[in-house]
């Protein structure tokens, strides 16, 4: 989600290890076959974490709400080649008038890695932060994705959780002045074209 005065916008962690041996009798037969053509190596399999980027392609489409006068948008490409590319756009309309400014955009990729699959986000043209992975729970038929940062700077996690319904709740949480704190952006999905709301 976004980054603005007070927010920027979320657990599988995988490591795909391989090992060979190869042992020699002292004791070989006296006979050895030629050498014949070498075997082809087996293909590598792809990085463990692909598999769990599937969990969020559902995410694929437009998404839309609106709080305290701020109107926001975002939108997700299907997942390709162990990626998901992202936007999302917040105008804000200012009070008693009907005029609206663009309040933030932000740039956005889930990226499946060989150690887990990231959230990354570059906020209005700032550093890109990057969000592991590191749990997917259900609470009541709520899917809730969570990736968190290490670093010190609000936020520390952003929590994607989707209802049975099909409504998208994007949390953005972390430290503030030493106290925990979340903004949570209510979304529904919408047709990206005319923004009418999408069932299902």
């Amino acid at each position: 989600m976004n980054r603005s005065t007070h927010f920027v916008r979320v657990a599988l962690a995988c490591a795909v290890v391989s090992a060979t041996c190869f042992g020699a009798n002292a004791q070989a037969p006296t006979r050895v076959p030629a050498p014949g053509p070498a075997a082809p190596e087996p293909p590598a399999p792809p990085p463990a974490a692909a598999a769990s980027l599937a969990q969020l392609a559902w995410l694929r489409g437009c998404w839309a709400g609106n709080v305290n006068r701020r109107d926001f948008i975002e939108q997700w490409l299907p997942p390709r080649a162990d990626m998901m590319v992202g936007v999302s756009h917040t105008v804000v309309q200012r009070k008693n008038s009907a005029e609206v400014r663009t309040e933030d955009y932000t740039y956005l990729r889930l990226e499946a890695r060989s150690d887990g699959v990231y959230y990354i986000a570059v906020p209005s043209g700032k550093k890109e932060m990057d969000f592991k992975l590191t749990g997917v729970a259900n609470d009541k038929g709520v899917i809730g994705f969570t990736f968190t940062s290490p670093g010190d700077s609000f936020p520390q996690r952003i929590v994607y959780r989707r209802t049975e319904s099909g409504e998208l709740f994007a949390g953005v949480g972390g430290k503030v002045d030493g106290k925990d704190n979340e903004v949570i952006y209510p979304m529904h999905h919408v047709d990206c074209a005319t923004g009418e709301s999408v069932k299902g």
